[in-house]
């Protein structure tokens, strides 16, 4: 895998973070603190945030069931693994390409358009939870008043995002055909090569995006991510608890929505630096000190890094799969070849590939 200047600015940035989380911290007093964690909880906070992988795993079987029906649970969770522990030492989120590739070729008859389109609504599914609990914890009395401007804007630019992402994805899967003849349209007078390959690419992505178009198989997929990160915010307050503070449970839920803003710009491998940074800003809000709050963050982040990393190595190296392979496997033809000819129709029905 290259990396390019994407994962380039990434890492400039996580640096800059870096400096911005550390660079008036005490560091006498973060060593004592952490000397003096609740290591019990430490580790079980690590099991709860590794948790949540199976949880995705299982709510990605869900997003892909209108396209292939009662996919088994271990191929999913280990491109899960695979794609978490790329994204936690490749930049420029090549997780998500890993992850996508992994369950392609494990399981054949999954294009990758398919597999990666999918992963677009698992984000989504992702920003529409974190937030939605962001907010309910800022509703709640334990919210404390006169917070920082900056930060409601911070959330409302979030929530705004999430919204047009959303009116997008449902475009095309209600609007296939119009968007495909836009598409080609354009694709003809720009580039007529690309035009017949960008059309199977869109059939693709169409039916990865087909669980929108069922309520029933929406809820599912709503009540999966819930899980998810109620786990994870869990996962933040026993930290909380492990490292001497003592906080609503509400603040884990606004910790990790901010946090989570922060790492969707570009970063480091592991998000590192915009955790630290975003972490310590949350917690702020409530009137940690700096020294307290990177405790927290530096804690947790390296505990919740090592197990999930480890897994997706295991099953990485178990697969045979390369880097050189990961960076290659999305422009495979046979990952385009089957649903080259495939007929998009603005009907109730997936588009069938």
């Amino acid at each position: 895998m290259r990396f390019s200047w994407r994962g380039a600015l990434g890492v400039l940035l996580s640096v800059a973070l870096l400096w911005y989380a550390f660079h008036d911290i005490e560091w006498a007093t973060v060593g004592v603190a952490i000397r003096h964690a609740n290591v019990g909880l430490l580790v079980l906070a690590a099991i709860l945030a590794t948790g949540i992988f199976p949880l995705r795993a299982r709510r990605w079987r869900t997003i892909l069931d209108p396209v292939e029906p009662n996919l088994s649970f271990g191929p999913l969770w280990r491109a899960t693994a695979i794609g978490m522990m790329v994204s936690n030492i490749v930049p420029a989120r090549a997780g998500e390409l890993a992850r996508a590739y992994a369950l392609s070729r494990e399981v054949k008859r999954v294009p990758f358009s398919t597999a990666f389109a999918s992963l677009a609504v698992d984000r989504v599914f992702d920003a529409l939870i974190v937030l939605m609990l962001m907010f309910g914890a800022m509703l709640i009395p334990s919210f404390p008043t006169g917070a920082a401007a900056s930060i409601v804007r911070l959330a409302v630019g979030g929530v705004v995002f999430v919204a047009l992402v959303i009116v997008a994805l449902y475009l095309i899967v209600f609007f296939p055909t119009q968007i495909i003849s836009l598409f080609e349209l354009f694709a003809r007078r720009v580039a007529p090569a690309f035009e017949s390959r960008g059309r199977a690419i869109l059939v693709s992505f169409a039916n990865g995006l087909s669980v929108l178009r069922s309520p029933r198989r929406f809820l599912a997929v709503f009540w999966w991510a819930l899980l998810h990160w109620l786990l994870n915010a869990f996962a933040f307050w026993v930290a909380f608890v492990a490292v001497g503070i003592h906080a609503p449970f509400g603040m884990a839920l606004f910790t990790q929505g901010i946090i989570a803003i922060g790492v969707a710009i570009p970063s480091s491998p592991g998000f590192f630096g915009t955790f630290e940074a975003f972490g310590r800003l949350a917690l702020g809000v409530y009137g940690l000190s700096q020294t307290v709050a990177v405790t927290w963050a530096v804690g947790f982040h390296l505990l919740s890094f090592i197990p999930i990393t480890l897994i997706g190595g295991y099953y990485f190296a178990r697969a045979g799969l390369t880097f050189a392979e990961l960076g290659k496997g999305g422009a495979k033809p046979g990952t385009i070849s089957k649903v080259e000819g495939a007929e998009l129709r603005p009907s109730a029905k997936p588009p069938a590939v």
